[in-house]
């Protein structure tokens, strides 16, 4: 999630709408937290592990190029179109819990995407090169138009609009991939009375992106009228 921009006013509404998208944000983190930790308690009947569903999910898509490796943290799972690799936190990887092939699966939904040519896909990343130049300019834009030119605020203010729209294509991207998973694991890795548990994974997990989007919503739009009533 992209950090507060330094700009504040006294207007009432923007501050409660901020703060209950902050609030919400703490909810997504927590549900996702508790939601992964039950879950990564409870083996799968066909005792897969994360690597073995992903590797299997991949092979029936016609992706056996796809490499999948291990890498150190929790939640830490990603797909890298640049290198076509996936990458799963270690207890992913490891593990034959629900949780475990629920993840995998949602990191091969993204491969599957960048095979197919998901247009949502495409246009998010197209849009990576410029976020992360905005992440970096957005503050020295702010300071550069607080203290010697104002114009650089508008600047500031439309290069974090860039950061806002990098959100909102990712949830379009985020919940498709969960809905391939699904597909995929659906009577083949986990069993069929599973399959809702393994959605409620993946239904947290989806919920943490919507309140990062959310809240830099909330963030620009506040920004934006504080502009306005200058």
């Amino acid at each position: 999630m992209y950090g507060m921009m330094p700009y504040y006013n006294s207007n009432g509404f923007w501050m409660i709408a901020l703060l209950l998208a902050m609030a919400f944000g703490l909810i997504a983190q927590m549900k996702i937290k508790s939601t992964y930790a039950r879950y990564a308690r409870v083996q799968n009947k066909k005792n897969i592990t994360g690597m073995q569903a992903a590797r299997e999910i991949l092979d029936r898509n016609g992706l056996t190029d796809v490499k999948i490796v291990a890498i150190s943290g929790e939640l830490t799972d990603h797909y890298d179109p640049t290198k076509n690799i996936i990458r799963l936190s270690e207890r992913v990887y490891n593990d034959p819990s629900i949780a475990s092939v629920s993840i995998a699966a949602h990191e091969v939904g993204h491969a599957i995407q960048h095979d197919r040519g998901y247009s949502f896909l495409n246009f998010r990343n197209s849009l990576v090169p410029v976020v992360n130049f905005a992440s970096r300019s957005i503050y020295p834009l702010f300071l550069v138009g607080l203290f010697i030119a104002p114009f650089f605020i508008n600047v500031a203010i439309a290069v974090f609009a860039i950061t806002v729209l990098f959100q909102i294509v990712t949830l379009p991207v985020e919940i498709d991939a969960s809905s391939r998973a699904l597909k995929n694991l659906d009577g083949t890795i986990l069993h069929r009375d599973e399959v809702p548990e393994g959605k409620k994974v993946l239904s947290a997990a989806a919920m943490t992106y919507i309140a990062a989007a959310l809240f830099s919503l909330v963030q620009l739009l506040r920004i934006m009228n504080s502009r306005r009533d200058d």
